[in-house]
């Protein structure tokens, strides 16, 4: 069993699989270096950035990510206001590495954005390189970013293991494979989704642990949202988007609208501001990605901000949430690269569904159909980011996520019969809707709204 600490994971933007993933594959990559004694032998790196990560690489910040990487900086350490100076002093024709060691470092020459080159294993390749004095070769490595930050070795994909799977050698206490699995457990021990996730990552760390990490993740999302709240200006990268939040945030607090329509602006709003932090670079929390971070934060701060038990509620939407994510990233993918924005948006608006479900007192058979009418209605979403930037659609498409969500949870607490269509069969269609997609549709900016709205 995956971890939700896994799953959800605090970064900056303004992509998961983008940015979060090659970050931490550049430091895994000179980190390796240092701990095999070859750091102080290094007088060159190259990255060759492949498939969607080249193709869209510059606007989703997969160049500035190797870069930080290499620095040695992590995705959910790294301060989003000092990396313009860190990417300034990369830029001065010398890095170093993991902070420590300096080697000369050109940007355009030691970064190649290959996108002729089409890798087999995944979308989101690279190869990274490491050459001492004379170009004598120190490592050759081939690496994927996975989608929502995860990243795996070109070993790994090729023939994964039980090792590579899950880091602990522990079973876990409830394992399910399948939706169908999970509601089975729910009954044979008498608990909701929740407590069965929670049982579950006993196999990673003490529950006071695991509470506390979904406590620093949902402190995270409101910070973000309350951030987006406030930021003002155009967002960076040529398109000149204005960010909206704050401007609608004024309105509704100045003049509400009446309740039904007030609803929607403050869930429209939520999600904005999250998707505008993430589009600028800010701290986001994958969800389970970056392009699709600000659904549950909107559902989440809409639904359980208030109250005496609104912590308690949280978490129990997190863990309902994080219990579905889980069966989206084991059974199909959460890479808009694989899956067109189905595998992002789609999956976030699923989990949200679900956990607003179990908030509102939903048994776990509705919260499986809250969870498959999410998706349900998200199938074939493509992944055609205008400029390669995770701004049109991305950002609307997350506040339309998010109203989407809060449907699909009412319409599932409506109904006390089991659907004609489950969540495992939505996943599969999911999975293989995914792999029927041209490519154009999938993150590569190379069809859809990416060529037919002028990026300029």
């Amino acid at each position: 069993m995956l971890s939700i600490l896994h799953l959800f994971r605090i970064g900056i933007g303004p992509s998961s699989s983008h940015t979060v993933g090659p970050m931490r594959i550049a430091r895994r990559f000179v980190a390796a270096l240092a701990e095999a004694g070859k750091l102080g032998d290094v007088r060159r790196v190259a990255i060759e950035l492949q498939g969607s990560l080249a193709l869209t690489g510059v606007g989703h910040g997969s160049v500035n990510a190797c870069v930080l990487g290499l620095m040695g900086l992590e995705p959910d350490s790294v301060d989003p206001d000092a990396v313009p100076a860190l990417l300034a002093e990369a830029g001065a024709g010398e890095i170093r590495l993991l902070g420590t060691q300096p080697v000369p470092f050109d940007r355009g020459r030691d970064i190649v954005l290959a996108c002729e080159v089409v890798p087999e294993l995944h979308p989101n390749g690279m190869r990274l390189r490491a050459y001492g004095e004379d170009a004598a070769p120190l490592a050759d490595e081939t690496w994927y970013s996975t989608g929502g930050g995860f990243i795996a070795s070109a070993r790994q994909l090729a023939a994964p293991s039980a090792d590579d799977l899950v880091a602990s050698p522990v079973r876990a206490a409830l394992p399910y494979a399948s939706g169908a699995e999970l509601l089975q457990l729910c009954e044979t021990h008498d608990r909701d989704i929740a407590a069965v996730v929670l049982a579950n990552e006993a196999v990673w760390r003490p529950e006071a642990e695991t509470l506390a990490g979904i406590d620093r993740l949902l402190a995270a999302m409101r910070a973000c949202i309350d951030r987006g709240l406030t930021q003002e200006g155009h967002l960076p990268g040529g398109l000149q988007v204005r960010r909206r939040a704050p401007e609608l945030w004024r309105k509704l607090t100045a003049a509400p609208a009446n309740e039904a329509e007030a609803l929607m602006d403050r869930l429209n709003l939520f999600a904005m501001a999250v998707n505008e932090e993430n589009a600028a670079g800010g701290r986001v929390v994958t969800a389970p990605t970056n392009g699709a971070a600000g659904i549950i934060p909107a559902v989440l701060r809409q639904y359980c901000s208030d109250g005496e038990r609104a912590q308690d509620q949280a978490r129990r939407f997190l863990l309902t949430a994080g219990g579905i994510g889980i069966l989206y990233k084991q059974r199909a993918s959460i890479s808009g690269a694989e899956m067109g924005c189905q595998g992002e948006v789609g999956v976030a608006c699923s989990m949200a569904a679900a956990g607003l479900a179990a908030v509102w007192g939903g048994t776990p058979q509705q919260v499986a159909a809250a969870a498959e009418i999410g998706m349900e209605h998200n199938l074939g979403l493509t992944c055609d980011p205008v400029g390669g930037l995770v701004q049109i659609p991305c950002i609307e498409r997350n506040a339309i996520g998010a109203v989407k969500a809060v449907n699909a949870a009412r319409l599932a607490l409506h109904s006390h019969e089991v659907g004609k269509v489950s969540l495992d069969q939505v996943i599969e269609t999911m999975r293989q809707t995914g792999i029927d997609m041209s490519s154009k549709y999938k993150e590569t900016s190379l069809g859809g709204l990416a060529v037919n709205v002028a990026a300029c």
